[in-house]
């Protein structure tokens, strides 16, 4: 007879597999930050009218913007102007944050007498504040009026206020089973090192004489302009050499293929932040004139940070023709400040800026204008209002010039 064979169930899972013990850890960590608000003219704030503040400029915290407001004539009408006011504002749109804070009014004697009120010794009390889009937080009757102007706390009709704000985050982290670290991209460093070899180079750029070699995919694949020019429907006959004028080859062919500017003091053979500096003015007409939007702003933030009397002119130019449009801005900020501004009128670079960009002349007048505005009416006013909207009760403040 033949045997029947029957096929034998799988065995089921065992006990420890279905029953394993897992563990997770819910972890709260408090980012902190603090900002230092002066408050001038304290006397010609008064009668502004309750519920209208003088606002800090906005800080980061927690990845979050704040303000301190100050109410010279406190905040609630029922309160008939006896009591300052004190509040810090969360002024980032967004989820709801959970904070802590603490506001001190420093003592301008010396004697370190400072009133302050936290609420970071109260956690276990209450815990944190849960504040939502311009929610606030902060003391109605942070100091009797009467009392604040006999005392050390003002000084030279100016108040010092310090805040310091804790932004409470939580995050669960459970066990990591296994983890492979995955190196940093060499995309870059590959191809750098194809063009240090030359090997397979099918054009070559000419720059006074002298000869460098490239790949035509690696150009045409990082700017549009060499694509058009080597592969477009309008593509040179010659597609092979390429003549250029006024270019620093040796550093655009080591952007393109590296993704970085190279170390000018190895290209050069100077070490000066001058060198750098005029690098990158070379720089960032090539940059505009070929479409490499990255390296406009690696340039961009270069002669940011070099901004200066001599060079801020000639910079500002630049900006105009290549349309820098953020560095434009920081240098007219800088030359509207009225002792710069007399410096660099004697500057080479601002005779090149009146002539190359006079339509850039007029808006310098005009920022210069609304500076000196600015200047007149924070001394007149001693207020600096903040950001467009309104406030936790619904009131509209100034947008700041």
């Amino acid at each position: 007879m033949g045997r029947v064979l029957r096929e034998t169930p799988n065995p089921p899972l065992s006990s420890s597999t279905e029953g394993a013990t897992t563990s997770s850890t819910s972890v709260m960590k408090t980012l902190n930050g603090s900002h230092h608000f002066r408050i001038t003219g304290y006397s010609q704030s008064k009668g502004t009218g309750v519920g209208k503040y003088i606002a800090s400029d906005m800080f980061m915290v927690g990845g979050y913007l704040w303000a301190v407001y100050f109410y010279p004539d406190g905040k609630s009408p029922e309160d008939n102007a006896a009591h300052v006011s004190l509040f810090i504002a969360l002024a980032s749109e967004g989820t709801d944050v959970r904070a802590l804070f603490e506001l001190t009014l420093l003592d301008q004697s010396g004697k370190g007498r400072h009133k302050v009120h936290s609420h970071f010794g109260r956690t276990l009390e209450s815990g944190p504040y849960t504040l939502k889009f311009r929610g606030s937080m902060g003391y109605k009757r942070f100091f009797r009026r009467t009392l604040l102007e006999q005392s050390d706390y003002l000084k030279n009709d100016c108040l010092s206020v310090h805040c310091s704000v804790g932004v409470v985050k939580s995050h669960t982290e459970g066990p990591k089973l296994y983890s492979i670290a995955v190196p940093p991209s060499r995309t870059g460093h590959h191809f750098g090192q194809l063009l240090k070899t030359g090997k397979g180079t099918d054009v070559s750029f000419e720059v006074g004489g002298e000869v460098f070699y490239a790949h035509k995919l690696v150009l045409a694949a990082r700017s549009p302009v060499f694509r058009a020019q080597l592969f477009g429907p309008m593509k040179e006959q010659n597609t092979k050499q390429i003549k250029v004028e006024d270019l620093e080859a040796p550093a655009l062919l080591h952007f393109m293929y590296w993704d970085s500017l190279p170390d000018m003091q190895e290209l050069t053979g100077l070490d000066s932040k001058w060198v750098t500096t005029l690098m990158s003015q070379h720089l960032l007409a090539a940059a505009d004139r070929y479409g490499l939007e990255r390296l406009r702003l690696l340039c961009e933030s270069n002669l940011c940070e070099d901004v200066t009397i001599n060079t801020v002119a000639t910079t500002l130019a630049l900006a105009e023709q290549h349309h820098c449009f953020q560095l434009k801005a920081v240098c007219l900020k800088f030359v509207a400040v009225p002792e710069n501004l007399r410096a660099v009128m004697q500057t080479d670079g601002f005779v090149y800026l009146k002539e190359s960009c006079p339509s850039v002349m007029t808006e310098l007048l005009e920022y210069v204008a609304r500076v000196i505005e600015h200047s007149v009416y924070v001394c007149k006013h001693g207020i600096e209002p903040i950001f467009d909207g309104s406030d936790a009760n619904g009131r509209r403040v100034k947008q700041r010039l």
